[in-house]
């Protein structure tokens, strides 16, 4: 009686070591998915923030593109000591701006008075460009609006040169690269 009621045990107990191990090799079915599936995700993720990264890079290197093409706008602009040096300065900066006609005419004229005559020359105007700060603020996904505060000495025949601040406002297309708005002492 006594190897009876020992063998009903031991076949109980290999019972429930049985069942137990079932409900065992269960679990690990079941993590071992789990960490696939963690696995998964975190592949995921890193692809998602390769491509934050890349998107950040590119945003950060059109803006600074912006400012400093609207910096080397203002250095150009700005600075001229003659009518020729007035002349030349769109050939020197257009491969960074795409104005539209009447805004390059508008920016760019020809310095030229009313009888013909340079302005420039006949009253010994000179600019030059002393310093600038600039500032950029993304609009959508193809325009950046930079922003240029430009300190500049002017000056002309009899008259002591004088500094003045003035606000570049512009409008960076980042896939042409290029301005395809300049706007002066104007915030809209």
């Amino acid at each position: 009686m006594k190897n009876k009621i020992l063998l009903s045990m031991i076949c109980l107990l290999m019972v429930g070591l049985g069942i137990m191990m079932s409900i065992t090799n269960g679990k690990r079915a079941q993590i071992k998915q789990v960490r696939k599936e963690v696995s998964q995700v975190n592949k995921q993720q890193k692809q998602v923030t390769t491509q934050i990264d890349n998107l950040q890079t590119n945003y950060n290197a059109n803006d600074e593109q912006a400012k400093n093409d609207l910096l080397a706008f203002a250095k150009v602009y700005y600075t001229f000591s003659s009518q020729s040096d007035y002349d030349k300065r769109f050939s020197k900066i257009a491969d960074i701006v795409d104005l539209k006609r009447n805004q390059k005419n508008q920016l760019f004229d020809s310095g030229l008075d009313a009888t013909g005559g340079s302005r420039i020359d006949n009253l010994g105007l000179t600019s030059q460009y002393q310093t600038a700060t600039g500032y950029t603020s993304d609009l959508d996904n193809q325009t950046i609006e930079a922003l240029a505060t430009v300190i500049v000495q002017t000056s002309g025949t009899g008259q002591k040169a004088i500094s003045q601040t003035v606000l570049l406002h512009g409008w960076f297309d980042t896939q042409t690269q290029q301005f395809t708005s300049i706007k002066i002492n104007q915030i809209q």
